[in-house]
């Protein structure tokens, strides 16, 4: 029951740390250790696990991720119902990630379970991989149950023809300097504007994709990707030319798909 009441508390401060939210849970020692990480250099994935013993798990632990998903057994598995609400625009630069933050009254229930939506933030280019491809970019977002578990939807991003209605909003506030969470006036958002339209999934366990690399994370990857313009990645990318975390061993894990 202890570990059981960590891995929560742990998953908790995770969503503070990895994504610059501020929470009572996250004192001035982990705020900073949470701003020294980069992406790149001696400050770098290679090296996150050797930066505190708080970050320890990014090299110790055997469910990390992201990962590069191949193999996954078919399953009859219960399909993700998605009920999200309009909220109003929270987006901040977190210097690491453009992030936006979502009120509540937004969840996903998978086989009668509910997550309610906290965040979604983006990656460039895609930090999962399927069948060794890499997207142009993913879109995660963040979801956790009353108890702290967490539950991470990952929605694969390609260039196509067309724009996302919703990422043309969002980017008309980009941010392109980390700073303060900006509330945008008179605007409303909802993020099933990311989704696609059919809503298979991969599943399986891992972390989250920053430091601390808490594990105990339920990924929810859907299968088809979500068209965006080549100047929507261009335009995220010049903010975050690579955000994104290399992928990482399965060390055994179970991988499953819907049918």
């Amino acid at each position: 029951m202890k570990a059981l009441a960590r891995v929560r508390i742990e998953g908790l401060m995770s969503l503070a740390l990895a994504f610059g939210c501020s929470s009572a849970l996250a004192a001035d020692e982990h705020h900073d250790a949470a701003h020294a990480w980069t992406y790149a250099g001696e400050a770098g994935p290679a090296h996150w696990g050797d930066m505190s013993a708080e970050f320890a798990t990014c090299k110790l632990g055997k469910h990390q991720s992201p990962i590069d998903i191949r193999g996954a057994a078919t399953a009859d598995l219960p399909p993700i119902q998605f009920d999200y609400r309009e909220a109003p625009l929270k987006i901040v630069n977190n210097g690491h990630t453009v992030m936006v933050s979502y009120a509540p009254g937004s969840f996903i229930t998978v086989g009668g379970k509910r997550y309610d939506l906290v965040q979604f933030h983006f990656h460039h280019p895609s930090e999962e991989k399927v069948a060794g491809r890499q997207y142009d970019m993913v879109a995660h977002l963040v979801h956790k149950d009353t108890e702290g578990h967490l539950a991470v939807v990952g929605v694969l991003l390609k260039v196509g023809a067309a724009a996302n209605p919703l990422i043309d909003t969002l980017w008309k506030s980009l941010p392109e300097k980390p700073g303060p969470e900006n509330t945008v006036a008179a605007t409303n958002i909802n993020a099933a504007g990311l989704l696609p339209a059919q809503r298979g999934y991969y599943t399986f366990e891992g972390s989250l994709t920053t430091p601390p690399c808490s594990e105990g994370v339920t990924w929810f990857v859907m299968k088809e990707p979500v068209t965006v313009s080549a100047g929507q990645v261009k335009r995220f990318a010049a903010v975050y030319p690579d955000n994104a975390r290399p992928v990482q061993p399965l060390n055994g894990r179970s991988l499953q798909e819907t049918k």
